[in-house]
Parts: C-alpha cells; sequence; structure tokens
C-alpha cells in the first residue's frame, strides 16, 4: 500500500512545479504509477483540507496556498493524521503487569516522538521539497 502522504506530496509538487499546465488524475496517476481512482480520493482529503481546488466538469487540480506558505506538516493532517505513524494496539491484557500499563507508557513516548515530527514537518514547506526536485532534476 502506498502512503497518502508521500503520494499527496507528489501530487502538489507536480502541480507547484507545472503552474501553467492543467493535470487530470490520470496525468499525476501516471507520474505517481498507481490508478487514477487513487490520486482522486487523496485530491478529495486536499481539498477537504482547503490545500486545493478543484472544479466540477473543468480539469485541473489547483493549490489554494503558494509552495512557500503550504507545510508538510499541513498535507501530513489533511491525509494522514488520523491514522498517526504511532499507533498504539488495541487490547492488551489488563491483567498481565506489562499489558496493564503498556499503553500509558507508550501513549507519553508516542506523543512525544509525534511532537517532534510535527515540530519538524511545521518547518518544511512545499518550497522546500520543490527546490530539492529543481536541483535533483537538473
Amino acid at each position: 500500500m502506498r502512503s497518502q502522504y508521500a503520494v499527496a506530496i507528489h501530487i502538489l509538487s507536480m502541480i507547484a512545479l507545472n503552474p501553467q499546465r492543467t493535470f487530470s488524475s490520470e496525468d499525476l496517476a501516471s507520474s505517481v504509477g498507481t490508478h487514477a481512482v487513487v490520486i482522486r480520493s487523496i485530491v478529495k482529503l486536499l481539498r477537504a483540507a482547503g490545500l486545493v481546488e478543484t472544479h466540477q466538469g473543468v480539469a485541473g487540480i489547483h493549490l489554494t496556498h503558494k509552495p512557500e506558505e503550504l507545510t508538510l506538516l499541513q498535507v501530513y493532517r489533511a491525509v494522514d493524521a488520523p491514522e498517526s505513524v504511532f499507533r498504539l494496539h488495541e487490547r492488551p491484557n489488563p491483567q498481565c503487569s506489562v499489558g496493564g500499563n503498556i499503553l500509558d507508557t507508550l501513549g507519553s513516548v508516542f506523543g512525544g516522538a509525534q511532537e517532534v515530527l510535527d515540530d519538524y514537518l511545521a518547518k518544511v514547506t512545499l518550497a522546500d521539497v520543490m527546490s530539492d526536485l529543481a536541483r535533483r532534476i537538473g
């Protein structure tokens, strides 16, 4: 399964690097290497978060923010935040000394790790991604 987050950044990068071009979900799917249905589902999440706009019956997806104003944290929250990287298991045995306490322990550890991740992603913009891509593309 592809990361919706990585695909979302790929989609946004394609649009931002080619502002005069109108991309269809099929165009983006070709670049990502997936099916257009996957692209449409991710674009729907990005649109719901206010990061892109689309118009029914009109091809094209447009950014609603300048690349230097759009952080990777915003993208992460748009597509992956409900499914945090740091997930707890659901039903440890409460009668076990470890099982009865592990969720509180891991909740603290994972919460701290999520904060570090969020702080880092808040400092990286789509413009930073575009800059690195432009350097690699040549």
